[in-house]
């Protein structure tokens, strides 16, 4: 590559870097819910209003990716995430800050949709694969960055700061960015399918808020009535879509059996890692009594190896299946999962980063390997939807994991309370068996892909 088109490349990386780094907000957990007085389980809304509202509409901002042009998309919402990182910011109260999470979140998913989209396109068709190595590097540096630079900025200024500091970088991208791919010629585009994008939308975001609903046995009733919404615009999705001229995903594709179980798999490898975010940081700061800064760094440990197995990834796939790929590095994930499940209150700082070093690096392993089987099977056309189904499954994930890992891990601490341990042992027997439970997730996810791979090749 020229000069030119690394210095295109960088500056795309850092424009994508404004999402990740969102994990530095998990760091400033603690400091959030100590600022507004708030119990451990209201932190979650931080992130579900954020990543439930990026799910919702990222397939939507895929396909108008696909017509209006990707770099286009991709320029709004580094746009738009300046200005939302700020109101974050800013916010007086628990309730604003949530609402400017929610606008934070339009801004993600204008940037997910399209990312993808906009870095293979920098590259030949024939380097699809390191295409894809170069994105999720690039993600997951942001990823590694957040907690490490997180640590710093709570230190220093307090929670506000994770979100202020990425307002310049994506400015800064947007001033800069030039040569990207034009956007198609006017002329006779595909109209984009508005009513199965609301439909989809209200469906996703209904069917993750029931499932916030689970910590709530006395709003079952609202529970079942989100539920039933849920359903019901799923079903006509499902209808719509069957017979839209122009759908903004051809569902014929889930027929496909390992494409169905690729992306089943890829939401259980990213619910079962979201416990890494959402309860390593109150084990740090809890039980280790590790500065804020270092306890980044030990955090950002899982990122480092999901860096160091993205160019393998790009490396292996292009001389074995990528489906055998991606339930390898579930597996591995799986097993450090697992490795965590056994830290007590005085576990070294070489027994954290190993096991979430290899979690981490099964997780890079497996999304360079999964956008590898997504991309291969959607036509080069589709490619915003492509790219955003990936990032899809994953925010499903995130989401559904950041409710049920709650709720699991709440019953499992009550249950340690009630038979009579003290607090600090109380949360190592919930810490223990959500990660067990877990681990045990991400290796099921791989079995299962495995074995229907293994399944295709039989004659």
């Amino acid at each position: 590559m020229t000069a030119r088109q690394l210095i295109r490349v960088a500056l795309v990386g850092l424009g994508i870097s404004v999402v990740p780094l969102d994990s530095a907000v998990n760091i400033a957990f603690p400091d959030i819910t100590t600022y507004f007085d708030l119990p451990i389980q209201m932190i979650q809304w931080v992130v579900i209003w954020y990543v439930l509202t990026h799910a919702s509409l990222m397939l939507a901002f895929g396909r108008v990716g696909d017509i209006f042009g990707h770099a286009r998309v991709f320029r709004a919402g580094l746009l738009w995430n300046g200005a939302a990182f700020l109101c974050c910011a800013a916010a007086p109260s628990f309730g604003w800050l949530l609402f400017c999470r929610f606008l934070q979140g339009i801004g993600a998913a204008l940037i997910l949709s399209c990312a993808p989209a906009v870095v293979t396109s920098l590259f030949p068709e024939d380097r699809r694969s390191t295409a894809l190595a170069v994105f999720t590097t690039m993600y997951a540096l942001g990823s590694a960055g957040g907690p490490l630079l997180g640590g710093v900025l709570v230190d220093i200024w307090g929670w506000p700061a994770v979100f202020w500091f990425r307002a310049p970088i994506a400015l800064t991208a947007l001033a800069f960015l030039e040569g990207l791919p034009p956007a198609p010629p006017r002329g006779a585009r595909e109209p984009v399918d508005v009513l199965g994008a609301a439909l989809l939308a209200l469906a996703i975001s209904t069917a993750l808020l029931s499932l916030n609903q689970l910590q709530q046995p006395e709003r079952n009733l609202f529970m079942l009535l989100l539920l039933g919404i849920a359903l019901t615009a799923a079903f006509g999705f499902i209808l719509r879509e069957r017979d839209a001229p122009h759908p903004i995903i051809n569902l014929s594709l889930f027929r496909i059996r390992g494409f169905a179980v690729a992306n089943c798999a890829s939401f259980l490898v990213y619910l079962t890692s979201f416990s890494v975010l959402l309860f390593v940081p109150y084990y740090l700061v809890r039980l280790t009594g590790l500065p804020l800064p270092l306890a980044g760094a030990v955090l950002a440990a899982s990122f480092a190896g999901s860096i160091a197995a993205s160019p393998v990834a790009g490396s292996l796939i292009e001389r074995l299946p990528a489906g055998w790929i991606a339930a390898f590095g579930a597996a591995l994930s799986g097993a450090g999962l697992y490795l965590v499940s056994g830290w007590e209150a005085d576990a070294s700082w070489v027994a954290m980063v190993m096991p979430l070093t290899l979690q981490g690096f099964g997780v890079g392993l497996f999304q360079v390997a999964y956008m590898g089987v997504v991309m291969t099977t959607l036509p080069p056309e589709h490619r915003g939807v492509a790219g955003s189904l990936t990032m899809l499954t994953r925010t499903l994930g995130v989401v559904t994991g950041a409710a049920l890992l709650t709720l699991i891990f709440h019953d499992l601490e009550a249950s340690a309370l009630a038979s009579g341990v003290g607090p600090g042992n109380g949360f190592i027997s919930a810490f223990g068996g959500t990660f067990r439970l877990a681990g045990g997730t991400a290796g099921l996810a791989a079995v299962v892909m495995a074995s229907s791979l293994a399944r295709r090749r039989r004659p």
